[in-house]
């Protein structure tokens, strides 16, 4: 793992939106794996502000999003597809059918998380996933749990990961008690892993994805297993690299 300490937000999100625009000038067809939350939205701006700059195309990228909400109209605005129409894809010059979101209101739930990962093995690994943390230590909606799932699967939210996201809708009953996430095998076939954790309210649980054991109970710490992971961070934490 490396990691980058920030002194402010804005220049944390400059210099994750950077990384990855890096990634897509050294291979113009690169595949993205995108997240969601209150994380990305800084970085996905200075993304945009690149591209209207003329500097950086994404004509030829394709990206995978690691997870989407049961049940909830794509045209909701909180639906995790609006989300990224709203705050990237519908700013840059991505191709419409090259982004991918897994399908919340499938017919057949068990059957999309298949489609999901088949069209991910087709068309990946992916070169550089974006990654944020929850304040349990979930990635993606990897819960904590006694066993993780290794493929993309249907998931029951934790009642603390809901009201984590409460704010994003008008009441608790609003969100989502389910949702279709990356499995954590899925995420750790990506060739680079960058963790954007913004807050020191976060400091505690990204302490424990860096430093302490590898367990399901903190998904995140799954991380430490992965050849190459960026981490970039305004918390005050340390990462305590064993020789």
């Amino acid at each position: 793992m490396i990691l980058h300490k920030f002194k402010n937000q804005s220049d944390l999100d400059r210099a994750a939106a950077d990384l990855i625009i890096s990634v897509v000038r050294s291979k113009p067809n690169a595949v993205l794996g995108m997240a969601t939350g209150g994380t990305p939205v800084g970085l996905y701006k200075e993304i945009v502000k690149t591209y209207q700059a003329g500097l950086v195309s994404f004509k030829e990228a394709r990206t995978f999003n690691l997870d989407e909400y049961v049940g909830l109209p794509v045209t909701h605005p909180e639906s995790y597809r609006a989300f990224m129409q709203r705050n990237l894809f519908d700013h840059i010059d991505i191709k419409a059918e090259n982004t991918h979101v897994p399908n919340g209101n499938a017919a057949d739930v068990d059957a999309e998380c298949r489609r999901y990962d088949e069209l991910m093995y087709q068309q990946g690994p992916v070169d550089l996933q974006l990654l944020g943390i929850g304040h349990n230590g979930h990635i993606g909606f990897n819960e904590p749990d006694t066993e993780l799932s290794r493929f993309t699967y249907q998931v029951t939210l934790k009642a603390e990961t809901r009201e984590a996201n409460k704010r994003f809708f008008n009441s608790i009953d609003e969100v989502p008690t389910h949702a279709v996430t990356m499995g954590m095998g899925s995420i750790m076939q990506a060739r680079a892993i960058l963790l954007v954790v913004k807050g020191q309210e976060k400091a505690e649980i990204l302490d424990r994805t860096l430093n302490g054991p590898i367990t399901t109970q903190v998904p995140a710490s799954l991380l430490q297993t992965h050849p190459r992971v960026i981490v970039m961070t305004d918390c005050d934490v340390e990462y305590k690299s064993q020789p």
